[in-house]
């Protein structure tokens, strides 16, 4: 009901509104997990149980949240890019071609929509890792994402916040292709 009734000027709104509100919402569930992965990754001696107990013994519950903000100020960016960014690409593509794209169209769409937003991104992505791992009470673990990225600039500068783009973007890529690709054809199978 939402879209069509909102004029078309105000679509690429409607999708960076609902993408955010998404976002803060899955990051609830979403952090705790990326806390305890990451921990057990740079732990591999600990089980992810481990690492699990060690974090609600040493830190509370804070702990599995440690990273919840630089998390969201990660995923909301990325998604200000990425929907409209693939809604764009789509609408272009249909009208090059004179029709609607197909699915197969979408995904591809979505690939390089998620891709480019994952590339932009990479520097939160960085300073949201930097503090997850952070050891309790160091200055990153106080979540401050600015000061996270100001340390790796003087650190490693540019160099530094880009690190890990390009498998972020190649992830994110064929994520993109397949989420977005399903969802545009079970979208067009249920309507």
């Amino acid at each position: 009901m939402l879209a069509t009734a909102t004029p078309l000027y105000l679509r690429p709104v409607t999708h960076m509104a609902a993408a955010s509100f998404g976002e803060v919402v899955a990051c609830l569930i979403r952090v705790p997990s990326e806390v305890v992965k990451q921990r057990a990754q740079v732990s591999p001696s600990s089980s992810t149980f481990r690492v699990l107990s060690n974090t609600l013994y040493q830190e509370g519950i804070q702990g599995l949240y440690r990273g919840y903000k630089s998390t969201v100020l990660r995923e909301i960016p990325f998604s200000l890019v990425q929907f409209p960014l693939w809604e764009s690409l789509k609408d272009f593509w249909s009208w090059k071609q004179g029709h609607v794209v197909d699915s197969w169209q979408s995904a591809t769409c979505g690939a390089f929509a998620g891709g480019f937003a994952a590339a932009v991104t990479t520097p939160l992505d960085v300073a949201k890792t930097r503090i997850m791992l952070a050891k309790a009470g160091s200055s990153n673990a106080s979540g401050n994402v600015l000061s996270a990225l100001h340390s790796v600039w003087r650190s490693q500068g540019l160099p530094g916040l880009f690190a890990g783009v390009v498998p972020r973007v190649t992830a994110i890529s064929l994520g993109g292709f397949i989420f977005l690709g399903t969802y545009d054809k079970t979208r067009r199978l249920l309507l």
